[in-house]
């Protein structure tokens, strides 16, 4: 059964994040548009293209407190749920083209790590549009509406993402599997083996 697409404006997404006002993301959709889109999703956690624009001291300054930040893209093709990650920190979306974003809370994760794909919503993020989606908001790659390719840049604190330096084990702690990423994957998600599982129930698609 596909899921129930809700749209961002629907006062049902302000648990999960909020919309960006007062910044113009004009000339960064214009760079993301020339990004590749590929058969599957390929996420870049740092694109210097897109860090040398204007709007990366904007971001850095007015939405992040003037923390380091990174500006990267997740693109491709995807209609399913395969897994979510969350981190410590908001992460920004910005859509280049419309794009699906399938969410859930923290807070509905359990001890043992696990969280019922039943509760999980989704939410139409329209091209032009950037959301800073909370750190207490699960996430993971955008889908396509339609099953057409999406491209959505992703803004992050500088090193998200990024290759872990020591070994991590027990409870939340074997679930971080990058720098500030925490992950719960799906049995049906296709994730690379020894991928940390949890999620519970149908891997939810948008089709």
């Amino acid at each position: 059964m596909s899921m129930e697409i809700k749209k961002i404006t629907d006062p049902a997404f302000r648990k999960y994040g909020r919309i960006i006002e007062g910044v113009d993301f004009t000339e960064l959709l214009d760079v993301m548009a020339k990004e590749p889109c590929p058969d599957d999703v390929i996420y870049v956690a740092s694109a210097p293209e897109l860090e040398a624009l204007p709007v990366f001291e904007v971001l850095q300054t007015k939405i992040y407190g003037e923390m380091p930040i990174e500006i990267g893209y997740c693109n491709g093709h995807n209609t399913k749920l395969n897994a979510f990650e969350y981190h410590r920190d908001s992460e920004l979306n910005i859509a280049q083209t419309d794009a699906v974003l399938i969410v859930g809370l923290r807070a509905d994760v359990t001890d043992e790590m696990t969280y019922d794909t039943s509760k999980a919503e989704a939410f139409l993020l329209p091209a032009g549009m950037g959301v800073e989606v909370f750190a207490t908001t699960l996430h993971y790659a955008p889908a396509g509406p339609g099953g057409e390719g999406f491209r959505v840049v992703i803004v992050l604190p500088r090193g998200t993402n990024t290759d872990l330096e020591k070994e991590h084990a027990g409870g939340e702690d074997a679930n971080l599997t990058a720098k500030n990423k925490w992950l719960i994957g799906h049995p049906e998600g296709g994730l690379p083996e020894g991928s940390p599982m949890g999620l519970i129930g149908e891997n939810l698609s948008i089709l």
